[in-house]
């Protein structure tokens, strides 16, 4: 699959359309859940109080980030959660785009601060490559190993 260019859409979870919710629902379904073979409440009552951030090639979402307010995921940070690529897509630069756009959107949202992420512990040089470092010893979430990592600004 050839990306020419993304659509990006950054919205509170009331501003969603139905489409959106549904795109970002699937996909958060089809690589937590399926791929990553990790059942697991997605639905967690974090989507309510943040802003969504998607990117659509036509009707295709291909990724998306949960930007949270401060103490919502942690206390006194706001966070990324849910970063994902589509699988056709992967390998082909558009997570590190997403990340990066995902740290603007939050800056613009929330002011530049602190950025607190779960992260897999498998994605930890990625996110070092964005300011991220690790915060906490490992942990098991969903039998996958994740340590938190802070950003600071």
């Amino acid at each position: 699959m050839f990306i020419t260019q993304l659509t990006w859409i950054c919205k509170p979870f009331d501003a969603l359309t139905p489409r959106e919710l549904y795109a970002a629902m699937q996909l958060r379904v089809e690589v937590f859940v399926l791929e990553q073979n990790a059942p697991f409440q997605d639905a967690d009552n974090k989507d309510q109080p943040s802003h969504h951030l998607l990117g659509f090639d036509g009707d295709k979402l291909l990724v998306y980030a949960r930007l949270v307010p401060a103490g919502v995921s942690y206390p006194g940070h706001i966070s990324i959660g849910r970063i994902i690529t589509a699988p056709e897509v992967r390998g082909k630069g558009l997570g590190k785009v997403l990340v990066q756009r995902s740290i603007d959107e939050c800056n613009r949202i929330f002011g530049e601060q602190t950025i607190k992420i779960g992260a897999q512990a498998r994605l930890e040089r990625f996110y070092n490559e964005f300011g991220w470092v690790k915060s906490s010893e490992v942990y098991i979430e969903d039998g996958i190993d994740h340590f938190e990592m802070t950003r600071i600004v």
